[in-house]
């Protein structure tokens, strides 16, 4: 495998993921960016020749990734969590406003973020901005600045420095947004549904889905999309873990809103079935759902409806997971799954009879798209030249001493796994996970 830097270079592959699908090809590169995908051909003495059992997959884009660096650097850093990805094949990710401090709600705060990333990251790293109380005007100026959009959540956020909106806050959030022609997402769970239902139960569970029900996520979802049709505003659902939700959604595509949706991994892989009593590696919010919310995902996203899955990696420290207890109303709400989201997904997409040409679109193409970076997403002239090498056949079990994630905490702990990452290229070079050399991107517009 090749593991020097060269400015042109040609990739063989058998099997190649290309923007037309998967076919023998070989993808000519110079100065970081693809300049042909040509037929196979007889291979030169020079070319990087991929292995039998291998796949060439554009590098993943992992556009809702939690970083928390400044501020919360015990949880995750800018160095931890891209060394992660990389070794995950994601080659892009887009960090999150929220859980670092300061939140990314102006343009001082991501200064300061960009510089606590700066030469510190082993994949290309975008921003994403906040829409929080009191910031409507600063919304163009973070727009202005390369933001690919703008977070809120219509619930507490789970950190006081990233307060939610209100409905009267949303629609003037949204008003802004649309001037701009800017992006909104959004955690939609709604605050008087929860605050309704019965309250977590200690270790159990099923009092943890009763806590967080499927009506919090409709209804909110519901106001969510009164609020597109009012604004025009485009906007983009996150974490999609409620199949009740999907009519909703299927209205509004058929009337044409501009709504988009993702999914995560964990909701297309675990059930709540599975969970432990006192599991709290398995908490996040929305929940994991039972398994047949589980299939009615899966279909969604083999429909178009569900438009990609992202980790939503949102880590914490082992002590805040109250693994010790097991209390599930206490512990923290996320799962780190940056390094595991390729073959975890796969691992279930490949049982469905899925292709690995629908899993780049759903983890490459349509997150790069969302999040506005023209250069991502496919193997493609005039595209950067970032690569998973993929064996899709092989398999692992994940051993949490193995994952580069800073707090190794994992619900998928011992699972095996479908679909090895052999090796993962960034700008026509294999990262080498000692050397950081991502770029911290803009936003610059879709093709």
């Amino acid at each position: 495998m090749f593991d020097g830097a060269m400015n042109d270079l040609v990739l063989r592959a058998r099997r190649i993921v290309t923007a037309e699908g998967e076919r023998p090809a070989a993808v000519r590169v110079r100065d970081g960016r693809i300049v042909a995908v040509d037929d196979f051909g007889t291979a030169g003495p020079d070319d990087v020749l991929l292995d039998e059992d291998c796949v060439l997959l554009p590098g993943l884009v992992d556009s809702h990734v939690h970083v928390n660096e400044p501020g919360r650097t015990e949880w995750e850093g800018f160095a931890s969590a891209t060394a992660a990805a990389a070794a995950g094949g994601i080659t892009t990710v887009v960090d999150m406003p929220l859980n670092s401090i300061p939140p990314t709600v102006d343009p001082a705060a991501l200064r300061v973020k960009q510089r606590a990333a700066e030469g510190r990251v082993h994949v290309d790293v975008a921003f994403w901005g906040g829409a929080v109380p009191g910031n409507l005007n600063q919304l163009r100026e973070l727009h202005d600045a390369g933001v690919a959009g703008f977070k809120c959540f219509l619930l507490d956020s789970g950190v006081p420095e990233f307060p939610p909106l209100d409905r009267a806050g949303l629609h003037a959030a949204m008003t802004a947004i649309a001037v701009i022609d800017g992006l909104l997402i959004a955690h939609a769970e709604d605050p008087a549904v929860i605050a309704a239902s019965p309250r977590p139960a200690g270790r159990s569970y099923p009092a943890f889905v009763a806590s967080r029900p499927d009506g919090a996520e409709t209804r909110a979802i519901g106001w969510l999309l009164d609020a597109v049709r009012a604004t025009g505003c485009r906007t983009h659902l996150v974490h999609l873990s409620s199949a009740a939700a999907l009519p909703l959604l299927a209205a509004a595509r058929r009337d044409g809103l501009p709504i988009t949706v993702e999914t995560c991994p964990h909701y297309l892989s675990l059930t709540a079935e599975q969970v432990p009593e006192g599991a709290t590696q398995f908490k996040c919010c929305p929940p994991i759902r039972d398994r047949a919310n589980q299939e009615r995902l899966w279909q969604a996203l083999a429909d178009g409806l569900i438009d990609c899955v992202v980790s939503d990696h949102s880590p914490c420290t082992a002590e805040l997971k109250r693994l010790d207890t097991g209390d599930f109303d206490a512990a923290w709400g996320g799962i780190a799954s940056v390094q595991l989201s390729l073959p975890v997904t796969w691992t279930q997409a490949c049982r469905r009879g899925h292709s690995l040409a629908e899993l780049a679109g759903w983890m490459s193409t349509a997150p790069a798209r969302l999040a506005g970076l023209a250069g991502k997403g496919l193997i493609a002239p005039g595209y950067d030249a970032d690569f998973a090498v993929f064996a899709p056949d092989d398999s692992f079990v994940v051993d949490p001493a193995r994952l580069l994630h800073r707090n190794r905490l994992t619900p998928y702990a011992g699972a095996r796994l479908r679909g090895v990452v052999r090796q993962t290229w960034l700008a026509g070079r294999p990262i080498d996970g000692h050397t950081p050399r991502g770029r911290l991107l803009r936003r610059t517009g879709t093709r």
